[in-house]
């Protein structure tokens, strides 16, 4: 019975009991600057959400991540470095944003070659109708 209610209980012990961050749910004093930090976190995924960006998520990670974006824009980094110090971090998959790269042409070009094989296809339909 203990065991049951150890593995239930485990979930509820994943966050700590630290208080957020200064700038995790805070706004910064600057609307210039809060702009830029929300338009980037916008644009990053929460590494543990994974569906998410840092803007929308809970998670105390993705807390962690808001308030040093702030921090940094406040301190007047751009937000493509720290968009490249995030990827150089966690990999490409944080950003939403993939670059375009010949690892990743498949992923850009996959969609036009969908889109022309559809044309195709429909083309071909429409034919045999008349």
């Amino acid at each position: 019975m203990a065991f049951a209610l150890a593995l239930v209980a485990t979930p509820a012990l994943a966050d700590s009991n630290l208080p957020a961050a200064k700038w995790a749910n805070e706004q910064l004093p600057d609307p210039r600057q809060e702009a830029e930090a929300r338009t980037l976190m916008l644009t990053l995924r929460c590494i543990v959400c994974q569906g998410q960006s840092i803007a929308d998520s809970d998670a105390e990670l993705a807390g962690d991540m808001r308030a040093m974006v702030r921090t940094r824009i406040a301190a007047g980094e751009k937000p493509e470095a720290i968009r490249q110090w995030l990827i150089e971090r966690y990999g490409q998959w944080v950003s939403y944003k993939p670059l375009v790269e010949p690892m990743t042409w498949p992923l850009w070009l996959a969609p036009l070659v969908l889109l022309g094989l559809g044309a195709f296809l429909a083309r071909g339909r429409f034919r045999r109708h008349r």
